[in-house]
């Protein structure tokens, strides 16, 4: 039998994430993002979506409840499936399932990242955001404009 020891840094590079990722959204068509903060294992200091890593048989939508509580202390009312994206990162490929859900005056309060902000479209132009993500941000825009 063989035995590997892998770092926690090369799992990480390794693994397959699925990820669940919220946007919220204001009726002025704002979106809300978050800055990563400089130490994140993934993509540190861009601004991405809020969200997170689906646990072996988790279902996406319970996912993004539970990440959204953490991340925002923002319970998920009426969240929509947009779209689903696959990306790669370095050899693996990975499945974002994106939801939206229209901002009602919640609370929020930022538990994880170095800030938060509301976009519209674009003003993400000159954000540190990666390709795949800019490309949610289309599909968003998309989304709203939908009669």
């Amino acid at each position: 039998m063989l035995h590997l020891t892998v770092t926690y840094e090369l799992w990480c590079s390794m693994a397959v994430r699925n990820v669940a990722l919220f946007i919220l959204y204001t009726s002025s068509g704002r979106l809300l993002l978050q800055h990563r903060t400089p130490d994140a294992p993934r993509l540190p200091n861009y601004w991405a979506f809020f969200g997170g890593g689906i646990e072996p048989g988790e279902h996406p939508s319970d996912a993004l409840k539970r990440e959204v509580i953490e991340e925002l202390s923002y319970h998920v009312q009426d969240p929509y499936l947009l779209t689903t994206q696959m990306f790669r990162e370095g050899e693996d490929e990975n499945t974002k399932y994106v939801f939206v859900e229209r901002y009602e005056d919640q609370p929020l309060e930022l538990g994880e990242g170095q800030a938060m902000g509301w976009f519209l479209p674009d003003e993400t132009h000159d954000l540190q955001m990666v390709d795949h993500d800019r490309a949610i941000v289309e599909r968003v825009r998309q989304y709203l404009r939908e009669p």
